[in-house]
């Protein structure tokens, strides 16, 4: 009887290309034969990786290390109890948007209405973070969640800057895409533990927005820098207005809403293809996709609710002092935007350098109270990189000629990302 180690290489190679990534780690302990067929093998490693994840645009990666990075993310993820595994934040992080970078941009559709293709990353990392204990240690971490479950002092404020681990946890959240409408488990039935009161609190306190955070969800330091708690914040008052009138059930918003990690990945976002002979040829220029009909979602206060939670007695706080959560009702508003691309130029000193600023225009209407005078407009606006690679949308209401009101976004997932642009509208 012949030994497998006895075996030609070419021939354990060949096995080997079959094995778990958690078995392909553990397999060069068991003896020096198995060690030398797997030490240092760059081919196996890929071919065991290609095996199991999405097949990346861009083989000049290190296989052995996101495979090592894969099977000490699952070990982490299977520890029992949060206090075990949340200071593993930042490997958590690391290892979720490495994964994400490399899934696959191409593919059949997720889904009849989904705008993006299957993903073997992001359905193992969806398997991962289904469990409650990974979401509180991972994905509840921000400022928000903390102060939701009471764990800072009521005298805690935000930290300037933002601490890393918020906003790690916050961007994870938003990666992940699904709002965690409650602040832990068991809080479903209470009043107390919805998270939408303490997203609104941070959404509408209009101290969080000035000339260095460009009215919109960036740091408030000048830069262009995302302020991925913000984000957060804005995430889940959509998904909370969106369940509370159902829309949440809609096809088209329910493969968001409640799937996860759904086309957070960079070129994920799947449309028809362009018609090379009829399309304008600028749009083949546009590396954003930015051409074509988008649904808007837009929430806001009641006026009088606004201006008392900002003005009212007692408001009067320090900038670094968060505002009490608030729980009144919202409106929420349905628009179709139709734009296409007007004009692209170079990126300049102020913006990322690996692709163009592109100019867009067009027109918005609003699918539902079209008497109101501000639900219809002209639009106009650009897309651009931040000087940190994110995605960054601009765009103006126009009223007869007149600007009204601007928005400031970013796009969750990146460049051609099928998830969508998260951000702030406002009249300054």
């Amino acid at each position: 009887m012949v030994l497998i180690t006895g075996l030609p290489p070419e021939i354990i190679h060949n096995i080997l290309t079959f094995v778990d990534p958690a078995d392909l780690v553990w397999i060069p302990r068991v003896c020096t034969s198995f060690h030398y067929s797997v030490a240092q093998n760059k081919s196996l490693f890929k071919h065991v990786y290609l095996g199991y994840f999405d097949t990346p645009e861009n083989h000049d990666i290190d296989f052995e290390h996101i495979l090592k990075d894969w099977v000490r993310l699952q070990v982490v993820c299977r520890r029992k109890g949060v206090e075990n595994k949340k200071h593993e934040l930042s490997f958590v992080y690391d290892t979720v948007t490495e994964l994400l970078k490399h899934a696959t941009p191409n593919g059949p559709r997720a889904s009849a209405y989904a705008t993006h293709p299957l993903s073997r990353n992001a359905t193992l990392l969806a398997q991962l973070f289904s469990d409650y204990e990974n979401q509180h240690a991972f994905l509840g971490r921000s400022f928000l969640y903390e102060r939701a479950r009471a764990e800072l002092p009521v005298s805690e404020s935000f930290s300037s800057p933002p601490k890393d681990e918020h906003q790690k946890s916050a961007k994870l959240h938003c990666l992940y895409g699904v709002p965690l409408l409650y602040a832990q488990r068991g809080s479903h039935e209470t009043r107390s533990g919805k998270m939408s009161p303490f997203a609104c609190s941070r959404v509408y306190d209009i101290r969080q927005y000035n000339e260095r955070t460009k009215w919109g969800p960036f740091m408030d330091d000048d830069t262009d820098r995302v302020d991925w708690e913000r984000v957060e914040a804005i995430m889940l008052v959509l998904g909370a207005n969106l369940k509370r009138l159902g829309l949440s059930e809609s096809p088209i918003c329910k493969s968001f809403l409640d799937t996860p990690f759904a086309g957070v990945w960079p070129q994920s976002y799947t449309a028809h293809p362009i018609n090379r002979e009829e399309s304008d040829p600028l749009d083949l220029q546009d590396p954003y996709g930015v051409t074509g009909t988008w649904l808007r979602v837009v929430c806001f206060l009641d006026y009088c609710d606004f201006f008392a939670f900002n003005f009212g007695p007692g408001q009067r706080l320090p900038p670094n002092v968060p505002r009490q959560a608030i729980d009144v009702d919202e409106v929420t508003r349905l628009i179709l935007m139709k734009i296409h691309v007007v004009k692209i130029e170079p990126a300049g000193p102020e913006n990322g350098q690996a692709l163009p600023v592109v100019h867009f225009k067009g027109v918005s209407k609003s699918l539902d109270d079209s008497w109101d005078e501000n639900a219809n407009s002209d639009l106009r606006g650009t897309v651009r990189l931040t000087r940190d690679g994110e995605v960054r949308w601009t765009s103006f209401s126009v009223f007869s000629g007149e600007e009204r009101w601007r928005s400031e976004s970013v796009q969750v997932g990146g460049v051609k990302s099928a998830k969508g642009v998260l951000g702030n509208w406002f009249d300054t």
